[in-house]
């Protein structure tokens, strides 16, 4: 985080208490948007402004440009845009500015690839070999298997899935209680392989491992605490190296594989937002490309006149 005159900082630090509990946002993201703002104030200093009255869409405008030819990423520069427009209207409805300069900037459009996914064959091979590996009883095996089933059954995000509690699964009506970014609570359903899993963990291994601060996890890591989002990463991208042919995925690809089979098999838009809980369904859209892109390949390789 840049230094800002004190006029500003005595700002950050108010700003920052709104986004932890106001906003209930995590460290990292917290850390994103006051690194981001004060770089813009620390600009903005540069450029004669002592208060939050002085900023004005020039003076934005001109930070933004500067970050162009530092070499940023569109990605980047977007994202910065956005943490000074939400700073600037929480600026404003505070009393903090009389105005809310950060209203009319514009963000860099960001060049969007589609994510990869697996295909239905690929994401099949990838759970009956965590099935077969897991047959001789090991409680991590077993845990594995439930992990990669319940992530492919509701594309729910890995710190959502190491964050769930026992009681936050609901096996009667096989749905699971979630919350989302900003403690966003949703519900998702699941089908019966991923009960069928969480059974055979629950029931059969997850005792083994449990120690005396397991507490209400519902998954474990091997020395019996709460399983750690990069050792989920890491049995990801393990399994996924046996399975031939499948591009090199974390748990976010699977997520993205839940949400792409959807779509595939149906399932409209404002269902798999709900699902996936994303806030906005411009953010969904993107797998409506991925299906397109599918679509295309596979008309090349099928019409005789493609």
């Amino acid at each position: 985080m840049e230094q800002v005159p004190e006029t500003f900082a005595a700002v950050l630090a108010d700003y920052e208490r709104h986004l932890v509990s106001e906003r209930d946002l995590t460290p990292h993201t917290v850390r994103a948007y006051l690194g981001d703002v004060s770089g813009m104030l620390a600009h903005a200093a540069a450029l004669g402004s002592d208060s939050l009255d002085d900023l004005d869409i020039r003076t934005l405008r001109s930070w933004l440009a500067n970050q162009q030819t530092r070499g940023k990423a569109r990605t980047t520069m977007a994202r910065r845009a956005t943490a000074v427009r939400v700073f600037t209207a929480w600026a404003l409805r505070t009393g903090r500015a009389s105005a809310d300069a950060g209203a009319q900037l514009g963000s860099p459009k960001a060049h969007k690839p589609l994510p990869p996914a697996l295909d239905q064959a690929q994401a099949r091979a990838l759970l009956e070999a965590a099935a077969v590996q897991a047959d001789d009883g090991s409680p991590v095996g077993l845990r594995d298997v439930a992990i990669l089933e319940l992530l492919y059954a509701t594309g729910i995000r890995v710190g959502e899935l190491c964050g769930l509690d026992v009681d936050d699964v609901d096996r009667g009506r096989r749905v699971v209680r979630v919350f989302g970014k900003g403690r966003k609570e949703r519900t998702v359903p699941y089908g019966l392989p991923a009960e069928q899993a969480l059974a055979r963990w629950l029931e059969t291994a997850r005792p083994t491992l449990a120690v005396a601060g397991s507490g209400a996890a519902l998954f474990l890591g091997a020395r019996g605490k709460r399983v750690d989002q990069r050792a989920v990463r890491s049995m990801v991208h393990r399994r996924l190296a046996d399975v031939p042919g499948a591009p090199d995925l974390g748990p976010h690809g699977l997520r993205h594989t839940a949400a792409t089979h959807l779509l595939e098999g149906g399932a409209d838009l404002r269902t798999v937002q709900e699902l996936l809980g994303h806030a906005s369904l411009a953010t969904t859209q993107i797998y409506t490309h991925v299906t397109t892109e599918r679509l295309r390949q596979a008309y090349q390789l099928a019409h005789p006149r493609a």
